[in-house]
């Protein structure tokens, strides 16, 4: 099975989609299907998380990937192929040219995570760090392939690609087979495209709802303008989904079979990661945690059951840290404050043993004298505390207030 040219997207059936499931057999992972209490009783009908996260190489990108190098021909395959990625895409095309003994070159951004460029290498693919964006890495890779004759293996814009990422919709209805909406994140498009192509063909009824990060947010203008179009800038932490132009195959694909597409803001991406983490217990990456964002968003608007996609799990530990703090800062779980104290000794400890008192972990403190803004005899004192949510955020701010303290902010 193979597709050489985009215009044959439209022609790209649920055969395609089956074939792909029987070649990812015994290489790809059938991934578990978890309920979700607690997004169950904000929906109000069952949710239930497919977990693509817990997928070989930690995402999706391993079904796409294989079906493209398995249907290179043999010439093709001889050549090598070559690829650009800052991560998901890198790590299933070094392990899919593995297992079918075909030569890889990765091309990662400079500032691509060391975890991510590690196990790139130890999937098999020779890595070369170049550029500073995705923009000059890609470029840089298909330098490479015309320069060498390897073949260049696209991370969503090939029919091959979609086709193996639509396995991930065929196992839904088998795990789910009451299913009525499906969530997935969208970048590119290959992943929606493929679960839309899988989905409709057997259950035309099932609304199928794509999610993009507010800040990188190609779908929705292109759509407006009935073709791809690009963005100036992107913004966003979910880098799994930073794609600045949706492919020329899976637009055509979603443009006809997915129902909506919606945004959401970083805020709601950190909160839906650390969701994932308290209440399943699963480490989801930022664009892994897309659909469960979505769902946070707008509860009341999704018809189930639900099936949300976590179509990722590699997230790199240093962002993990400043999500996880940036999702409990939304979550209302942090407090930032800046108060003046008098300038005399024990100002401080009294302070800390009032916010003792209020069950309020103090996380981090900042003393600052030298300000001219600040009157001879004053301090000003900046805490970052740990708090049980927005109520009691409240609390403490009035508790504060009433002891005498001048809150700044």
């Amino acid at each position: 099975m193979s597709f050489r040219t985009p215009e044959h997207a439209r022609s790209l059936i649920l055969d395609d989609v089956r074939g792909a499931q029987k070649m990812l057999s015994g290489v790809a992972r059938c991934t578990p299907l978890e309920g979700s209490r607690h997004l169950t009783h904000l929906v109000g009908s069952p949710v239930h998380l497919k977990c693509e996260n817990l997928q070989r190489t930690g995402s999706f990108k391993l079904r796409g990937a294989y079906i493209r190098i398995a249907g290179l021909r043999p010439e093709e395959r001889a050549a090598g192929v070559v690829a650009a990625s800052a991560g998901n895409h890198a790590q299933g095309v070094a392990l899919a040219s593995s297992l079918l003994g075909v030569r890889s070159t990765v091309f990662m951004p400079v500032g691509a995570p060391l975890p991510k460029v590690a196990a790139t290498r130890e999937y098999g693919a020779e890595v070369r760090l170049h550029g500073q964006v995705v923009d000059e890495t890609l470029a840089a890779a298909q330098e490479y392939a015309r320069d060498t004759g390897a073949v260049f293996i696209h991370p969503f814009d090939h029919p091959d690609v979609i086709a193996g990422q639509g396995t991930v919709g065929l196992e839904i209805l088998e795990q789910c087979p009451e299913v009525r909406t499906i969530v997935v994140g969208v970048g590119g498009g290959g992943l929606a495209a493929g679960v839309a192509i899988a989905v409709k063909a057997l259950r035309p009824d099932v609304r199928i709802v794509g999610v993009q990060a507010a800040g990188a947010a190609c779908y929705p203008p292109s759509l407006a303008a009935g073709r791809p179009t690009s963005l100036d800038s992107l913004q966003t932490m979910a880098d799994g989904i930073k794609v600045g132009r949706p492919g020329d195959v899976p637009f055509a694909i979603v443009e006809e079979l997915v129902d909506e597409v919606r945004t959401v803001s970083e805020d709601e991406l950190s909160s839906a990661l650390l969701l994932c983490l308290e209440r399943a217990k699963l480490v989801v990456e930022p664009a892994g945690a897309s659909p469960v964002a979505a769902l946070l968003s707008r509860p009341e608007s999704f018809e189930g059951p639900v099936v949300a996609v976590l179509s990722g799990g590699n997230v790199d530990p240093l962002l993990m840290q400043r999500t996880l703090r940036h999702g409990m800062a939304a979550a209302g779980r942090y407090l930032s404050l800046r108060l003046r104290l008098t300038d005399r000794p024990g100002a401080l400890a009294q302070l800390l043993g009032a916010l003792s008192v209020l069950d309020a972990n103090v996380v981090d403190v900042g003393h600052t004298r030298a300000d001219p803004r600040l009157g001879l005899t004053e301090v000003e004192v900046e805490l970052q505390l740990e708090t049980k949510g927005p109520k009691h955020c409240t609390e403490v701010r009035e508790a504060l207030r009433d002891a005498g303290y001048v809150v700044v902010s």
